[in-house]
């Protein structure tokens, strides 16, 4: 009988791959290649099984060309002395018999020309895990995009009784990121996903960006992924793909406070703030806000955020407030702003301010009717927060404004300067132990007085926590806090804070200095996010007081 080509092919691979075999086995060798000869031309298509004359592990391959695939293999990982000890036939099987040897895992390294050139070091070494070296070198090229590398071992002899072997690369080609396929929730905005191209898309495939991609989802606003990033690879292009799904992202937080007024009353107060957020599948806001405080003042937002007009990285932001002190005065601000994206976690803008002030009280003599025109510039970051609990890893929010003031009854004209910054981050400082620090600040300068109903209206829940809802007004103010978190599991924190501050009121000519301390619990329950905080907050110098504390209940919902 004579072999046909194929057969032929398959036997010079076979010799090819056992050339390291030692030459007293050659006649061994000989003698199995002429029975495998024959059992080739008899039977290629039936199945063939791989005994480990070790272990006695049987494995069943297809064909001889798998034979010799899984027998080289061995070789790559290590076992250089791999030998044929016997090929029998068995009715419609074959059964080749092998002794792998030897693991040589201590080998010593020669590195052949590309491999030297790409790692700087040195040519030939000793290495006591021979696996490791092999891994770290293939690292090296899959961090430049050839993601299917694959180092090739080959057996060259012994050096001080270990083996030599030669490491050389089999590179492929170069994978870079070439394009985003969305699956799932797919009605996101064109821009988000044009600006994740336009962030990834030729940047070398690699882990370090596939992280990448993953982390900009990581408690989005609006979306998540369903899984991690997948990839799809074909002869041209490599293309992740992402398994978004919606967010539940409108929310309602609602807040109940206790506490006394300026005539030391009990009297309750609370704070209710309505978000429908992504409604239209734009990653569009619209933010309703109401909140009375203790001393009857009232302040209405209606706020609409639209962050892809157009389809372009520029975005709307529309604010209209509204505060009224019961019946002494009641002031109207508008804020149009238009921003851009920096980038995903970055913006900027431009925005103009109309603002009209009306005394109601005729008694009330610190105040002064005043319409107020303006632009103004502003910056905000957010670093999202792998922790469910927090709202945020980072935010900073900073702006100034140029004013052009009128007093109406005076007929006085005056240009006023304003600016302002608040900036708070989440520390994490080891464990489930956190620290939180926040700090916020506003100045407005003019050349004349200001009136009392124009003044920075702050204090409560969110800023200086052991005074009442916008209790404190001043021209400039700042503060400062830290916060200790301890989180329990994934589900609950408790918190113990301390902060510092001072205001300035000119028309008062008063500086106090003032402190807040306080202590919470946080928690989610089924329908949201629970807070209960305790806090008490006075001027330095002024006697500590028990009945001044401030309790705080509250539950952010997401629907």
């Amino acid at each position: 009988m004579k072999c046909s080509e194929e057969s032929f092919c398959i036997f010079i691979e076979i010799l090819h791959s056992f050339h390291y075999i030692q030459n007293d086995k050659l006649k061994l060798i000989l003698k199995i290649f002429f029975i495998l000869c024959c059992v080739c031309i008899q039977a290629q298509k039936k199945p063939y099984f791989l005994i480990d004359s070790e272990t006695n592990v049987k494995k069943k391959v297809k064909d001889s060309a798998s034979a010799v695939k899984f027998l080289d293999s061995l070789a790559q990982n290590n076992y250089f002395f791999t030998q044929l000890k016997e090929v029998r036939k068995k009715g419609d099987t074959t059964e080749i018999v092998f002794h792998k040897g030897k693991n040589f895992n201590e080998t010593y390294v020669r590195l052949s020309d590309s491999i030297s050139g790409k790692i700087k070091g040195d040519k030939e070494f000793f290495t006591k895990n021979l696996d490791s070296t092999k891994k770290n070198i293939n690292k090296r090229y899959i961090d430049d995009g050839f993601a299917f590398s694959r180092i090739k071992s080959k057996y060259k002899g012994q050096k001080n009784g270990y083996p030599l072997v030669e490491l050389d690369i089999n590179k492929n080609d170069k994978r870079t990121i070439d394009g985003f396929v969305v699956k799932g929730y797919t009605s996101v905005p064109k821009r988000f996903m044009k600006n994740l191209e336009k962030e990834f898309k030729g940047k070398t495939y690699d882990d370090k960006n596939l992280l990448a991609i993953n982390k900009s989802f990581q408690s989005h606003q609006f979306i998540s992924l369903e899984r991690p990033p997948q990839t799809m690879f074909t002869k041209d292009s490599t293309s992740i793909y992402l398994f978004m799904e919606k967010k539940k992202t409108n929310s309602f937080d609602g807040v109940i406070g206790f506490g006394n007024d300026k005539t030391d009353k009990f009297t309750l107060n609370g704070t209710l703030n309505v978000n429908f957020r992504n409604i239209f599948n734009s990653f569009e806001t619209i933010n309703l806000y109401w909140q009375r405080n203790p001393d009857k003042g009232q302040t209405f937002d209606l706020q609409t955020d639209v962050p892809y007009l157009f389809k372009s990285n520029v975005g709307l932001n529309m604010k209209v407030n509204i505060f009224r002190q019961d019946s002494t005065f009641a002031n109207v601000k508008a804020l149009p702003a238009f921003y851009y994206h920096l980038n995903s976690r970055n913006k900027i803008g431009l925005r103009g301010t109309f603002e009209s002030s009306s005394i109601i009280d005729t008694l009330y003599v610190q105040g002064k009717d005043y319409n107020k025109k303006g632009i103004g510039i502003w910056f905000e970051m957010v670093e999202p927060t792998d922790i469910d609990l927090f709202l945020y890893k980072t935010r900073i929010n900073a702006g100034y404004d140029y004013l052009a003031t009128r007093y109406t009854k005076d007929n006085i004209n005056s240009p006023q300067n304003q600016f302002y910054f608040f900036g708070e981050h989440n520390y994490h400082i080891n464990g489930n132990h956190f620290l939180n620090l926040k700090a916020e600040g506003a100045m407005m300068d003019s050349k004349i007085d200001f009136s009392a109903n124009e003044l920075y209206r702050f204090g409560g829940w969110n800023s200086m926590r052991g005074f009442n809802e916008n209790s404190l007004a001043a021209d400039f103010y700042y503060y400062g806090g830290l916060e200790y978190r301890y989180l329990i599991g994934s589900q609950a924190f408790f918190d113990v804070f301390g902060q510092y501050g001072q205001l300035n009121n000119k028309s008062l000519n008063v500086k106090p200095k003032l402190y807040s301390v306080g202590l919470g619990f946080n928690f989610f329950i089924p329908i949201g996010l629970m807070s209960f905080q305790l806090s008490n907050g006075n001027e330095f110098g002024n006697p500590f007081k028990f009945n001044d504390i401030k309790i705080h209940w509250g539950i952010l919902s997401r629907f």
